[in-house]
């Protein structure tokens, strides 16, 4: 008897450590899943680094000729529709799935173009593919034959947007109205 009784706490306190550490665990996951370090022309960046602030990150290049342009700009008319006071703590990070044609400098650039909260970063090959895998994205060269780009890079277009404490709030998909994604923005905003 003394045996069983021993084994049932074992079993009872087992539980009870895995209900409590749980939240713990998925809390921990999901930093890990999200956590990034990407260079910009100012220095290294991390997930950390945007902490209390509203972040919105978006997959692309800046050769894109249509799907990149057309989000960005999407973000940033959102942004121009919500009180100045609330923009303030937000950033929007464009990283750049072609490190081999965008430097620092033109993504900061090409980031700003659209919005002065947005940040232009990039990373070596095996950074991007990394942080791409984890955030279930996808990004591929495809080769130009007799075309003056030489390339083109097929990528998803998801804006991930994390609230202030770094969890992910929702992925936004590229289609969707600047008036919806205004209304993502509020929510997260508050």
């Amino acid at each position: 008897m003394k045996i069983f009784f021993n084994i049932m706490l074992s079993v009872i306190f087992a539980l009870v450590v895995i209900i409590i550490a749980k939240p713990f665990l998925n809390d921990y996951k999901e930093k890990t899943r999200y956590d990034f370090t990407v260079s910009t022309i100012d220095g290294e960046i991390k997930k950390d680094d945007f902490e209390g602030k509203v972040l919105a990150i978006y997959f692309g290049y800046t050769f894109c000729p249509d799907v990149c342009p057309t989000t960005l700009s999407s973000l940033a008319q959102a942004l121009k529709s919500i009180d100045k006071e609330k923009v303030k703590d937000f950033k929007g990070l464009f990283i750049s799935v072609d490190p081999d044609r965008d430097t620092l400098k033109n993504l900061k650039e090409y980031a700003q173009y659209f919005h002065t909260n947005f940040i232009g970063a990039t990373s070596n090959k095996e950074n991007l593919d990394d942080i791409v895998k984890r955030y279930k994205s996808y990004y591929k060269k495809v080769e130009l034959k007799d075309s003056a780009m030489d390339y083109s890079v097929s990528h998803t277009s998801y804006i991930y947007l994390f609230d202030k404490n770094g969890k992910l709030f929702k992925r936004i998909d590229h289609f969707f109205d600047p008036s919806k994604i205004k209304e993502d923005l509020e929510m997260v905003l508050k």
